[in-house]
């Protein structure tokens, strides 16, 4: 199968070998029976895709005594974060037992854009494991350094001759899977989602800076990792310089499922600084710790009060913001569980909410639509667009 250059960042592709009948294709594609494809705009869609293949395979032999999927996301130097971290929230939410594998000589890698993730294990530990799917994050050089791993290629090609699930997003597909041999005889399909993003502004006031934002993003045992990563990943395609902030006693926090990120300082010594705008990720617990760390919610006081930006989603607006005041005369929206504890409620179903120097939204769904929506705040539609269009994101 030849790939060109645009194929290489656009298509992903999961193979379903014999394990089921048909898959249907986005788009009202015909049924092809051996394997699906998507864009990189589909990232939680084509994690759907994966879950719903992998609820119809039958159990790797190592797993004959559980019902439970066992599934391997490698990662690597370079590797697309949110990719890896949406495939592996959405998978261990569907029940699956998901190991992630280092190809790189340590546990931690950095990222695409420089967040650092820790691995369960080395790839060298996984051989001799059966797996109901392996699947492959994209970003480079990330893809490159999975595709170079000898190791991961012999344990795909197993994987392949076995009949057994494997897939693959973004670069990945065309770097590593084509490589390998493993596209043969398999269509490709690069799809857009046409939806629209929904966000409402009221009393609009320009967020303006004299130099490059600094932006603090505060992080807990127990954060929702896609947001977390969602968020960190796009400002910094933006060029914003973003402070990761730890505010447990280590730089590592295990996230609500069971990602590990490391914090580039600790919220004591992050504390010290100013920032241009703070933005909260949600989950729980994570919402909860975030909430009762003085030296944060000391920051966000400070911060409401300069009338300097800030934001929050999922849990943080409800159970961050307004336990602590700061929401008091402005329109917010919050995760569909938690929306009913904002005191004003007019635009709890707004996916994105901004109402002067404050932004809220409302879930994992949502992050990539308020990171998008914080990048046009800060450097105007254009900038927003041009970061959405090179994630193949439909924006606005």
């Amino acid at each position: 199968m030849a790939c060109n250059a645009n194929m290489m960042h656009m298509l992903g592709v999961c193979r379903t070998a014999r394990l089921t009948s048909s898959i249907a294709l986005p788009l009202g594609a015909d049924k092809i029976g051996r394997g699906f494809y998507t864009s990189l705009s589909s990232r939680v869609k084509f994690t759907r895709k994966i879950c719903a293949s992998l609820a119809q395979a039958k159990p790797s032999a190592s797993g004959m005594a559980s019902t439970q999927k066992k599934v391997l996301v490698p990662i690597g130097f370079g590797t697309e974060e949110m990719e890896a971290v949406i495939l592996i929230d959405v998978l261990r939410r569907a029940g699956s037992d998901v190991t992630v594998a280092s190809v790189e000589t340590d546990l931690q890698i950095e990222a695409s854009r420089r967040v650092k993730l820790v691995a369960d294990r080395p790839i060298s530990a996984c051989t001799e494991e059966m797996f109901d799917l392996i699947v492959l994050p994209g970003g480079m050089p990330g893809s490159s350094r999975l595709r170079d791993s000898e190791i991961l290629e012999n344990i795909t090609k197993r994987q392949a001759a076995d009949g057994r699930l494997y897939g693959a997003i973004c670069a990945a597909p065309a770097v590593a899977l084509e490589t390998w041999g493993l596209l043969k005889g398999l269509r490709v399909m690069c799809t857009r989602d046409g939806s629209e993003v929904v966000k409402h502004e009221y009393n609009p006031v320009e967020w303006s800076f004299a130099k490059t934002p600094v932006v603090l993003v505060p992080i807990a045992n127990g954060s929702e990792e896609m947001e977390a990563v969602i968020i960190i990943d796009v400002l910094r395609r933006a060029n914003i310089h973003v402070v990761v902030a730890s505010v447990e006693e280590t730089l590592e926090i295990v996230a609500s499922r069971k990602v590990k990120i490391v914090a580039d300082k600790l919220i004591e010594e992050a504390a010290t600084s100013a920032y241009d705008l703070i933005v909260l990720p949600g989950g729980m617990p994570g919402a909860e710790r975030l909430s009762n760390t003085q030296s944060l919610t000391k920051l966000l006081r400070e911060q409401a009060e300069s009338k300097k930006a800030y934001g929050a989603i999922c849990a943080s607006p409800a159970v961050v913001l307004e336990a602590h005041g700061l929401l008091k005369e402005k329109k917010a929206t919050a995760h569909p569980a938690f929306s009913q504890k904002l005191a004003d409620q007019s635009a709890a179903d707004t996916r994105v909410v901004i109402d002067g120097n404050l932004i809220t939204s409302r879930g994992p769904g949502t992050a990539m639509e308020f990171a998008l929506a914080i990048v046009e705040k800060i450097f105007g539609q254009e900038k927003a667009i041009s970061i959405a269009e090179a994630m193949v994101f439909p924006y606005p």
